[in-house]
């Protein structure tokens, strides 16, 4: 064969999650179960994802020994389970955060705000089980502070909430996300959420919660306030 003959190459077909994996850790990025990596994908690639996932549920079923071909409740499974996964109870770690209005403090609030009780809802990146909870946030601003709208605090918490987590880094989260768009002399964040993990596997107690708090600031440093939030809040 001469050497002049043209090599034909057959084209790879890179899995989309390898795609954006690649990019991350070119990045240097963490890329742990409750982190944002919206910023690595690119337009199109979350419905490839979607995609990806199905195919892998489905060999999940099939290691399941579950006949999916011929059982109508989980022909579909497959698909159903990742669109939950990327659009819904994960969907968090794929989109950016959502736009927040931001106000001036043109009055110079200086009060407590208390928002909350906020319904969250996550699962344990241990178990994938679901966390549903309670969150409560307290604000101290200060005239240079930024305030926003009472539903952005709900959507923020959604936004940190959808991903695998553990419930003592998720206050942290939040916390960190809204201390650093409002900028108040103190934060506050309290959580109360019951865990499946222990209510539907392993030791099977339905009754066991969880609550943890995050103090930011001005709640750190004094224990009047501290308490004046703490009393406030009705669990």
């Amino acid at each position: 064969m001469s050497n002049d003959t043209p090599i034909a190459y057959k084209a790879v077909n890179i899995p989309v999650s390898q795609r954006i994996r690649e990019r991350i850790q070119a990045s240097k990025t963490r890329f742990h179960a409750n982190d944002n990596i919206a910023r690595f994908i690119e337009p199109g690639e979350l419905a490839e994802l979607q995609a990806e996932v199905e195919e892998k549920m489905r060999a999940v079923l099939q290691s399941l020994v579950i006949d999916t071909e011929s059982d109508h409740n989980t022909q579909d499974t497959g698909r159903r389970v990742a669109k939950m996964f990327i659009n819904e109870v994960f969907g968090g770690r794929y989109v950016p955060m959502p736009s927040v209005t931001e106000f001036p403090n043109a009055s110079h609030l200086n009060e407590l705000m208390i928002i909350g009780p906020i319904t969250v809802r996550s699962a344990c990146s241990h178990h994938l089980c679901p966390i549903m909870g309670k969150v409560w946030i307290g604000v101290m601003p200060n005239e240079h502070s930024n305030l926003i709208g009472l539903s952005k605090y709900a959507r923020i918490a959604e936004w940190i909430m959808s991903r695998p987590q553990i419930q003592e880094e998720a206050v942290v989260q939040l916390a960190d996300a809204l201390q650093e768009k409002m900028q108040p002399d103190g934060l506050a964040v309290v959580m109360e959420a019951d865990h499946f993990c222990m209510h539907w596997r392993g030791v099977k107690d339905t009754e066991a919660k969880m609550i943890n708090s995050v103090m930011h600031g001005s709640f750190l440093k004094d224990p009047n306030l501290r308490r004046e939030f703490l009393s406030l809040i009705k669990r």
